[in-house]
């Protein structure tokens, strides 16, 4: 794992590339949908296959905390990623049974938190490919991040 990051250590411009992808198979997207997000096409391939998706796809929920477990493993913030708002979330393509999922996180604005003294605000967009490069969701996240010299 990359060495834990305190405000200090962003600046606008920066990227990250999550380490490797993560492969969302049917019978996740199935258990996920069963517990979180029951809706036919994230149950059953034949239902799916009747629906707007034309096939099983995985709730952009899924998605979501899939990418949420790689922004941590990519972007180790001390002391944890607090999140601190979500300005946007789309969902720009399905993503399938048997997928291999990355991210690329830039670094859009830095401040110091005017109301948590001893912390900054990072400002991200996250941008989510398959395995084809297609962009499967986008993303603009605010987390905080400790101060060294707080």
């Amino acid at each position: 794992m990359p060495k834990e990051l305190y405000f200090e250590d962003f600046y606008v411009g920066q990227t990250f590339n999550s380490l490797g992808g993560a492969k969302v198979t049917a019978e996740e997207i199935k258990e996920f949908g069963q517990k979180y997000d029951p809706q036919p096409f994230h149950l059953d391939e034949a239902a799916g296959e009747g629906s707007f998706f034309k096939g099983l796809a995985a709730s952009g929920w899924l998605t979501a905390a899939i990418v949420m477990r790689m922004r941590v493993q990519t972007v180790p913030v001390v002391g944890g990623m607090i999140g601190a708002g979500v300005e946007e979330i789309r969902w720009t393509l399905p993503v399938r049974p048997n997928d291999i999922i990355r991210s690329e996180i830039e670094v859009l604005g830095v401040r110091q938190s005017s109301s948590r003294k001893g912390f900054g605000i990072v400002r991200t967009r996250t941008l989510v490919y398959n395995q084809r490069n297609e962009q499967v969701m986008r993303s603009v996240v605010n987390f905080l991040a400790p101060m060294k010299t707080a």
